[in-house]
């Protein structure tokens, strides 16, 4: 809870402090790694900063964080910064990473702001920073002690069992560890990190979903994204086009706080592209629990050739005895309308949603999905990449 001194200040200069975030958060990256290069080497995805996604996502989120804390200071912010909690886990970010991130933090808020930047101003702006990280280091060390790691020991060496082709850029890698340690559990709807070194020495870390596992084994699902002149897509693509089985990758312990809830009620699952990994585990546990559920399964895709698990979907609906599906094509498929449009699709009653696929998809379903009569509290949604969601959900 913020003090009172520092929720006066906070809500006098929360609209000048929103409107320079984006050319402080610029500052911040620039000068943070600039010194700290090591903090690239597989804990910053370059492909974001390159893109700006990275900063506009911690920029979101600060002011989300300082926004809750003047309109509801009686919440726990639990619920907000639990997403940037697992992504964190994912990484291995460990406590003493927010001291660095503060020092460059506030020196860029007092270079962007300059005469605005007050001791006072400065001074409740740290106490925003310090209630937000703490929250995050407390969320983390709880996250990182069910797994009985540190954030030093999150990565382990996996090898590469099987390696299918999903479709023609998307590919399943079965991976199993190389030591005898246990594997860890994982709830269906989480992803892991892989680390790869790329070719100029750096690594690099990216999330994936967990489409299945049995015993010792976990597979992952990476759609390629095609790398061109910037770093976006460059693991994705090392992944698809050079790893075969027998290779090792890094791999983190799992994460996500968007996974399947337990119950007898209802649940929708809607994805678009490669939005639809973490639905093939949550179905996969489903039928193995033999579950009576009734279940919406919805999927957009560009055409049946590019639906990745398309027929492993079918398999396990039809092995539900109370789930049905449908799927939206651009070409080949459904008039060739690729638009997901839940017109005449009954929404089950008191159904709990999960969504994953591009932000404007999840958007637009959202909408359309509020409009039928379902509770936003019910509907969950995972975001590939920074959440430049988090602060308009």
């Amino acid at each position: 809870m913020l003090s009172t001194e520092s929720a006066a200040t906070i809500r006098a200069t929360i609209p000048v402090v929103a409107e320079a975030l984006d050319p402080i958060t610029a500052r911040f990256y620039d000068t943070m790694l600039g010194e700290h290069p090591e903090l690239l080497d597989g804990m910053f995805n370059r492909g974001n900063q390159a893109s700006g996604e990275q900063r506009r996502a911690l920029a979101g989120s600060i002011a989300a964080f300082a926004a809750m804390l003047l309109e509801r200071p009686d919440e726990r912010p639990d619920a907000l910064l639990s997403r940037i909690a697992h992504k964190h886990v994912s990484l291995g970010v460990t406590e003493d990473q927010y001291v660095i991130v503060h020092k460059y933090l506030f020196d860029a808020i007092a270079h962007t702001l300059e005469d605005a930047a007050t001791p006072d101003v400065v001074r409740a702006w740290d106490e925003v920073y310090w209630l937000m990280a703490g929250t995050l280091i407390a969320m983390e060390a709880r996250l990182y002690a069910g797994h009985g790691r540190t954030g030093q020991e999150v990565w382990r060496p996996w090898r590469v069992a099987e390696r299918r082709e999903q479709t023609p850029d998307t590919v399943s890698l079965t991976l199993e560890p190389e030591d005898d340690e246990p594997v860890p559990a994982f709830r269906p709807g989480q992803y892991v990190s892989v680390r790869m070194r790329m070719a100029d020495g750096v690594r690099q870390a990216r999330q994936y979903s967990l489409t299945g596992g049995e015993g010792r084994r976990r597979r992952i699902t990476v759609k390629r994204l095609r790398a061109g002149k910037t770093p976006a897509g460059e693991v994705s693509t090392m992944l698809y086009d050079t790893v075969v089985p027998g290779d090792t990758v890094m791999v983190s312990v799992p994460a996500g706080d968007v996974a399947l809830a337990e119950g007898g009620h209802p649940l929708v699952m809607a994805s678009a592209g490669i939005g639809c990994t973490p639905m093939v585990a949550m179905l996969d546990r489903l039928v193995e629990k033999g579950s009576e559920r009734e279940v919406l399964v919805l999927h957009a895709d560009r055409s049946p050739g590019d639906h990745a698990h398309r027929d492993e979907v079918q398999s396990l609906v039809e092995a539900l005895p109370n789930a049905t599906s449908r799927f939206w094509y651009e070409t080949g498929g459904d008039g060739g309308r690729g638009r997901m449009d839940l017109n005449g699709v009954r929404v089950p009653e008191g159904a709990e949603v999960y969504m994953c696929g591009p932000l404007p998809f999840m958007r637009d379903v959202r909408a359309q999905l509020l409009g039928a009569g379902v509770p936003a509290r019910l509907v969950h949604y995972e975001v590939f990449g920074p959440d430049l969601w988090l602060g308009t959900d």
